[in-house]
């Protein structure tokens, strides 16, 4: 089985970690911090399937002759997002993939202490806090940082570029029906996103002008695993290209769906 992206350390007991890009190990190295990982939480099919991804991609309506894409997270025109597969879940962990079926990034919950993953495994209560995600490439480059400060009632997701410039931010309209977040950068608004159904399962796009830009999907993985995991995975098809910020507060919808927006709507559901 191939070893997926991602920082393993350099030898066995080594304190530094170099990241592997699935198929070759790369430059970037960095210091090994106290694991986020919890024995509660087990995995379960670790094992990538190509196949897999482009059945996501038909169910969520995608023409079966893939489109042209630039081969990276901002200039595909399909990204599939597929939550790591758990049977308890604590941190949320995402792999990122082109209608193809080749990975072409990595989403990773940070900075949760063991607090908020009891609170997590105990309660609901953990969607009132702050939630922070970092989207990286295959050679462990930050693309996007994703911060979901602490809500009350409405949430909203702060957009930053690796370096931390901050892009934009995903701010909750509503907290009764079809829940609608807008796309606010400097100041003004440039687009949004409407759910489709009162469960918030899929999502429309639109810009400035309330024209689609591009759309959500929910994928079901079967029964057992919906049933009996917490994974959740999502077709985002992005309909033309788009400049920054737009681009990037799109991506960053497709990617937070679950973690910082599909949680607001619990309540309702």
């Amino acid at each position: 089985m191939t070893q997926p992206p991602g920082w393993y350390p350099e030898r066995p007991g080594s304190p530094v970690l170099r990241w592997w890009d699935g198929t070759q190990w790369t430059a970037h190295t960095q210091q090994q911090q106290q694991s986020d990982a919890s024995p509660w939480e087990v995995e379960v099919g670790r094992q990538h399937d190509p196949g897999r991804v482009q059945q996501q991609v038909q169910q969520a309506g995608v023409g079966a002759t893939p489109s042209a894409g630039g081969g990276t997270l901002f200039t595909e025109p399909v990204l599939v997002v597929n939550q790591k597969v758990k049977l308890i879940e604590m941190a949320n962990e995402y792999s990122v993939f082109n209608q193809g079926g080749q990975q072409i990034a990595t989403v990773a919950q940070v900075g949760q202490s063991a607090l908020k993953k009891a609170v997590r495994f105990l309660s609901s209560y953990d969607q009132f806090m702050t939630h922070k995600l970092e989207v990286r490439d295959l050679h462990g480059q930050v693309l996007l940082r994703l911060t979901r400060p602490a809500k009350v009632f409405k949430s909203r997701i702060i957009v930053e570029q690796g370096n931390g410039h901050q892009i934009g931010e995903i701010v909750q309209e509503n907290m009764v029906g079809k829940i609608n977040f807008a796309f606010m950068s400097n100041g003004q608004q440039i687009g949004g996103i409407r759910a489709e159904n009162w469960r918030a399962w899929n999502f429309m796009i639109h810009d400035h002008t309330g024209q689609e830009v591009a759309r959500i999907t929910k994928t079901w993985e079967g029964f057992a695993k919906t049933m009996f995991t917490t994974a959740d995975n999502y077709v985002v098809q992005i309909h033309r290209q788009l400049q920054n910020p737009m681009i990037s507060l799109v991506v960053a919808s497709g990617l937070a769906i679950d973690t910082a927006l599909k949680q607001d709507s619990r309540g309702f559901g």
